[in-house]
């Protein structure tokens, strides 16, 4: 039980750390807040609901991953290199499909609810 409680207060410390210094983090965080009321709000079922949650949770820990991917390369190697721009290319790239991911999502409970 001590592990996992270890491990929960490791993952929060990253998440107030990501949410105090990244810009994207900050964003992603209001959209959970602001979309959380509205996805119980729109999602007439109950896997709706869940589906426009865990877009949100998606997308939230794609940008997170994002990030310490980001920090972890500039730490590596601090100035500007071909090929660690393509590792945060990459990285960059799986969070926006998330986006992508949720904006369908979204986009398809709307179409079904109205």
């Amino acid at each position: 039980m001590t592990a996992l409680y270890l491990a929960f207060l490791n993952s929060w410390r990253g998440l107030v750390h990501g949410g105090r210094t990244e810009r994207a983090v900050r964003l992603e965080l209001v959209l959970l807040a602001l979309g959380l009321p509205v996805a119980l709000a729109l999602g007439g079922h109950l896997w709706v609901r869940v589906a426009l949650i865990a877009s949100l949770l998606l997308m939230l820990g794609a940008e997170l991953l994002n990030t310490a991917i980001e920090k972890l390369c500039d730490h590596l190697h601090p100035g500007r290199h071909e090929r660690i721009g393509i590792v945060k290319d990459l990285a960059s790239a799986g969070a926006f499909l998330t986006q992508v991911i949720a904006a369908l999502i979204w986009g398809a409970a709307v179409i079904d609810r109205f």
